[in-house]
C-alpha cells in the first residue's frame, strides 16, 4: 500500500510537471506568434536579421515575465535621464541667452549705459573695448555648451551600455555591449519589440481580469 501511495504521488509530481511544461511551451508559441506579427512592421533590413531562431530564444527570455520588468525600469531610467539633461541644457540657455538675465543681456545693458556716461572722443575706444569683452563671452557661451552637448552625450552613451549590459547578463538574445551602429539599431528594434509585447500583454491581462 505504501508502495502504492508513493507511485501515486510521484505520478502526480510529474502530471503537475508536464502540465506545467506545456503551459510553458504553450506560453512561447504564443509569444514567439506575436513577435513575429511585430517583426512585419519593422524596415525589411531589420526583419532579415531578426531570424525565427532570434525570435524563438527571445521569446524563451521573455516566458516568466522578468524580463519586461527589467525593460520597463530600464526605459524609465533613460526617460528621467534624457529629461533631466534636457533641463539642464534649457538652463544653460537661459544663462546664456535669457531675455531676462541672461549673460549676453545683462552685458549688453551695462554696454550701453558705459556708452552714455562716456565722453564722445571716448566712445570709439570704449566700443572696441566691449567688442573685444562680448566676442570672450561669445566664445566662453560656446565653449560652455559644447561642453554641455559632450557630456550629454556621454551620458546617454553609458546609459545605453548599462542597457546592454543588463540584458545580456538577462539572457536576451541580440543584447550585449557594442558601438556598431547597425548591432545599436537592431538591440533599439530589438527593445521596441519587447515594449510593443508587453503592453499587448498587460492589455490582454486587464481583458481577462
Amino acid at each position: 500500500m505504501e508502495r502504492f501511495g508513493a507511485g501515486g504521488a510521484g505520478s502526480g509530481g510529474y502530471e503537475a510537471a508536464a502540465e506545467h511544461l506545456s503551459r510553458q511551451q504553450e506560453r512561447h508559441y504564443r509569444l514567439l506568434s506575436e513577435l513575429q506579427a511585430l517583426v512585419k512592421a519593422l524596415p525589411s533590413p531589420c526583419q532579415q536579421r531578426l531570424s525565427y531562431t532570434t525570435l524563438s530564444d527571445l521569446a524563451l527570455a521573455l516566458l516568466d515575465g522578468t524580463v519586461f520588468e527589467i525593460v520597463q525600469g530600464l526605459l524609465e531610467i533613460q526617460h528621467l535621464t534624457e529629461k533631466n539633461l534636457y533641463s539642464q541644457r534649457l538652463q544653460l540657455h537661459s544663462e546664456h541667452r535669457g531675455p531676462r538675465g541672461g549673460l549676453k543681456q545683462e552685458l549688453f545693458h551695462r554696454h550701453k549705459e558705459a556708452q552714455q556716461c562716456c565722453r564722445p572722443h571716448n566712445l570709439p575706444l570704449l566700443r572696441a573695448a566691449q567688442q573685444r569683452e562680448m566676442e570672450a563671452v561669445e566664445q566662453r557661451i560656446r565653449e560652455e555648451q559644447r561642453m554641455m552637448d559632450e557630456k550629454i552625450v556621454l551620458e546617454l552613451d553609458q546609459k545605453v551600455i548599462d542597457q546592454q549590459s543588463t540584458l545580456e547578463k538577462a539572457g536576451v538574445s541580440g543584447f550585449y555591449i557594442t558601438t556598431n551602429p547597425q548591432e545599436l539599431t537592431l538591440q533599439m528594434n530589438l527593445l521596441e519589440l519587447i515594449r510593443k509585447l508587453q503592453q499587448k500583454e498587460s492589455e490582454s491581462e486587464e481583458a481577462f481580469s
